[in-house]
């Protein structure tokens, strides 16, 4: 596979042959538990980590591998790992650098699920987090790191709060402490920006989202760019520097070079707590894959259309949307996302937090459920759903307020989207 293929090639072609067994054209369901050796020699290498090769589909499986080659070489990684959720590969892509007596810095502008996994899981698990509530400022991303800080985390395109990542300027900081930027690319998508050409090392998504595109698999991948060289920092990163026991003393940063961190992922993480993704997900998202660029377009076309309409109407105090002028991250959005700043916008009600009910329960064309990155329009309160778990305080700095309305733009006929929004502005009158 040419690596000089456009994305739209590579989308439908990386990581696939017709199959060698059959000649089938599309990429084979592997429904399978396990694979059989051809002998005691080669199940000691597989298991040695000497050869490469599938042991037990909770570690790894053709269909799976196929999506992963895929997906590196959309986002431009040395390697991928799916996973079970966009929460398991958040967990993975966090805890294969830090663990009990660690520290992480993350940006507070997160999806509420993110939050809740960083701000009382990770302490559970021994992992501080200090979160920055101006990530927008590289200095309070250095204010926030300790002796013991491992990594930094934030979101591209932050949900719902619609803030754009400078990801240039964070990975700068964390490079120059000493650590990897670890960012969710999940609501730009690779089609829209590339996090790991800016300096961030390592890419996770919600594949459920976007890449699997219509909401019938709940799946998470991370990408690892291969650039940060944990052997340059010793003991700090003592996971990758010292021998693992359970891998009869291997070294990741010794033995594996650029893809220690997502084997380490695969062989640790993986294959110890068992989030593994099942062979038809892994399918299924193959098949979103092969349309991504198609939709994403469409998808941005409409919220450009959704959002200006919103501005304009007086029922509206706000709009949020990296893609507008009025944004404050319009600059930040023409320089990582030229193609265009996503499909998930936000606006305030007048009406406040009632106003905000009463336009969700008025909706027809839109789902009320609590995903983004459907073919289907799709719209949430965020104050009574997916951030009611924060506090007030926590809840502006995630860019939540109680009149704010999510609305992740789908595939539909612009105008009946329209149609539909404006029977809840009406509604949210009262």
């Amino acid at each position: 596979m040419s690596e000089q293929w456009s994305f739209e090639t590579r989308q439908i072609h990386a990581g696939q042959q017709p199959d060698a067994a059959t000649g089938a054209r599309a990429l084979p369901i592997y429904q399978t538990t396990s694979y059989a050796f051809r002998d005691t020699e080669h199940a000691a290498n597989l298991f040695g980590l000497a050869e490469p090769g599938n042991i037990y589909t909770r570690i790894m499986n053709p269909t799976q591998d196929v999506v992963e080659q895929r997906l590196a070489s959309l986002e431009g990684g040395v390697g991928a790992l799916l996973l079970s959720s966009g929460q398991s590969a958040t967990s993975a892509a966090l805890l294969n650098v830090a663990e009990a007596g660690d520290h992480i810095v993350a940006s507070a502008s997160l999806y509420g699920g993110t939050d809740t996994l960083l701000r009382h899981s990770f302490p559970k698990l021994g992992v501080q987090v200090s979160f920055v509530d101006a990530p927008d400022d590289p200095q309070a991303w250095r204010d926030a790191v300790q002796p013991n800080t491992k990594a930094f985390f934030g979101e591209t395109i932050g949900n719902p709060k619609g803030d754009v990542l400078d990801v240039e300027a964070v990975a700068a900081v964390a490079h120059d402490v000493g650590v990897p930027l670890i960012v969710d690319n999940t609501i730009a998508t690779p089609y829209l920006l590339n996090p790991l050409k800016h300096g961030a090392d390592v890419v996770v998504h919600s594949a459920t989202k976007y890449i699997g595109g219509h909401g019938t698999a709940i799946a998470g991948v991370l990408i690892d760019g291969g650039t940060f060289d944990y052997a340059a920092h010793g003991a700090k990163f003592a996971g990758f520097t010292t021998p693992d026991a359970s891998y009869h003393g291997l070294v990741y940063a010794e033995a594996l070079g650029p893809a220690a961190y997502i084997t380490k992922a695969r062989v640790q993480f993986l294959r110890n707590l068992g989030s593994a993704i099942s062979p038809f997900n892994a399918f299924l998202l193959a098949q979103g894959l092969e349309t991504l660029s198609l939709r994403i377009e469409r998808h941005v076309e409409n919220t450009v259309a959704v959002a200006s309409w919103l501005t304009a109407r007086d029922e509206v105090e706000s709009v949020n949307y990296p893609g507008l002028e009025s944004s404050p991250w319009y600059e930040t959005s023409k320089k990582y996302l030229p193609r265009g700043a996503g499909a998930v916008l936000t606006f305030e009600l007048a009406g406040g937090h009632e106003a905000g009910r009463r336009f969700i329960d008025s909706l027809e064309l839109f789902s009320h459920v609590a995903n983004i990155g459907d073919v289907r329009s799709l719209a949430i309160h965020p104050a009574s759903t997916t951030h009611s778990q924060l506090n007030p305080e926590q809840q502006r700095a995630a860019g939540v307020t109680p009149g704010l309305v999510r609305l992740a733009v789908g595939l539909e006929g612009v105008e009946d989207i329209k149609a539909d929004l404006e029977a809840g502005l009406r509604a949210a009158k009262g």
